[in-house]
């Protein structure tokens, strides 16, 4: 180098640099925890989850049969056997986004550091494939989640999605499964579809192209809203784990009373309940 005087300007310039890039996969850790969030930026990175804040399954009531199918398709997968990517889809407070935090922590109680939780925010979906890209040389195998995630109207976000679901080159590593939550059963609004067949020369291909991202997870679960007597069960459940001294009157009179306050009755507003009913009676509970 002809002028000394610029090494240090240039050294700093290629340590900014170094800070600014993405860090290779053989960098990823994923034996520093059992959850982690991805932040893409302004480095991409996992940061490791301590403790998920998950339901045990057994306390989650009224959908049996939902959780007989995602716990079914998650252990397989633990297991090393192929499975499907999932959707639950369905009333908002049902426990959607419980039943997979609770079926990861099933795996791993049976199968310890089976699996990895990797949760990613909605308005990171289109650094998806960059996440995949690192895990696919991972061992370890993973399950992706994306909770409350939808498309509105000139969001193109959902093509990034649609490529690793089932498409492109590489496709879905070996190693990952896609699992999101949504109140719309096709991630789209109805504004969104309508739009699509009203501008379109061909408006039911549009639409087609639009509704097909649901039709690339291989198991949809629908979840609804909670009658009383399900609801019964949700708070009896809660209430005979937690110890809450009460009878099964007064906790009937109580929750009937609350749920009509919330204007509904779901696993959320029975949750909400049982806080506030264990905090009223003394009892200290650790969700």
């Amino acid at each position: 180098m002809d002028d000394p005087a610029l090494l240090p300007a240039l050294t700093r310039i290629a340590e900014a640099l170094e800070r600014l890039a993405p860090p290779p996969a053989s960098g990823l850790d994923l034996k520093a925890a059992d959850a982690f969030v991805w932040h893409p930026e302004p480095r991409p990175h996992l940061a490791p989850v301590p403790r998920v804040a998950a339901v045990p399954i057994g306390l989650l009531q009224g959908i049996e049969s939902q959780k007989a199918l995602l716990l079914d398709n998650t252990m397989r997968f633990a297991r090393g056997f192929s499975a499907n990517n999932a959707m639950l889809w369905g009333a908002r407070g049902t426990g959607k986004s419980s039943m997979v935090k609770a079926a990861h922590a099933a795996a791993n109680a049976e199968l310890p550091g089976g699996l990895a939780l990797i949760e990613i925010h909605r308005e990171d979906i289109r650094t998806l494939p960059d996440l995949l890209s690192q895990l696919r040389l991972q061992p370890r195998r993973c399950i992706v989640f994306c909770d409350d995630l939808s498309f509105e109207k000139d969001d193109a976000d959902y093509k990034a999605l649609k490529s690793v679901l089932d498409g492109g080159i590489e496709g879905r590593p070996p190693n990952v499964l896609f699992y999101a939550t949504s109140n719309r059963r096709h991630l789209m609004s109805r504004d969104m579809i309508e739009n699509e067949r009203s501008t379109a020369i061909n408006p039911g291909e549009a639409v087609e192209e639009k509704v097909s991202l649901s039709d690339r997870f291989g198991l949809w679960i629908g979840f609804h809203n909670a009658d009383q007597p399900t609801f019964f069960a949700m708070i009896e459940g809660y209430a005979a784990h937690f110890a809450l001294p009460i009878t099964t009157e007064a906790l009937h009179a109580q929750a009937i009373e609350w749920s009509v306050t919330r204007g509904g009755r779901s696993g959320r507003v029975a949750w909400q309940f049982v806080q506030d009913l264990a905090g009223r009676l003394g009892v200290k509970i650790d969700p």
